[in-house]
């Protein structure tokens, strides 16, 4: 029985970081995502694995692994990160243009609510 194409516990080819094919990474291995569905965060440990699978639009893709041991909890919202993160929001969802809160992101392409830029390009 062969090996499945990226088992690499020991990192010999992939630069020294154990590889390991999708859904086959060992118990205790969690990507960021999957810590912070935890409550968790790395904490400034470094990638201890990767796990890559074909992509396809061909080539490879990793996702890198940090062991759960080593993590530690996220760190709370604080009123001044919570009243940041607010204003950058509705600073996303305000029109340049007419100045109004559009109720979504406004599209990064087009730079205005989808109510200008219909306008705009009725006149043009």
């Amino acid at each position: 029985m062969s090996r499945p194409r990226h088992w690499d516990p020991e990192g010999a080819r992939h630069g020294g970081t154990p590889t390991y094919p999708w859904r086959m990474a060992p118990a205790g291995y969690f990507t960021r995502r999957q810590l912070r569905a935890k409550g968790l965060r790395p904490g400034g440990q470094d990638v201890a694995a990767q796990i890559m699978w074909r992509s396809r639009f061909g080539g490879t893709r990793p996702a890198y692994l940090y062991r759960l041991d080593r993590a530690k909890p996220v760190r709370p919202m604080t009123p001044a990160k919570a009243a940041a993160l607010a204003k950058a929001n509705t600073a996303r969802r305000t029109c340049p243009t007419c100045g109004r809160d559009a109720g979504y992101v406004l599209p990064a392409h087009l730079g205005t609510c989808l109510t200008c830029a219909d306008h705009t390009a009725l006149a043009a």
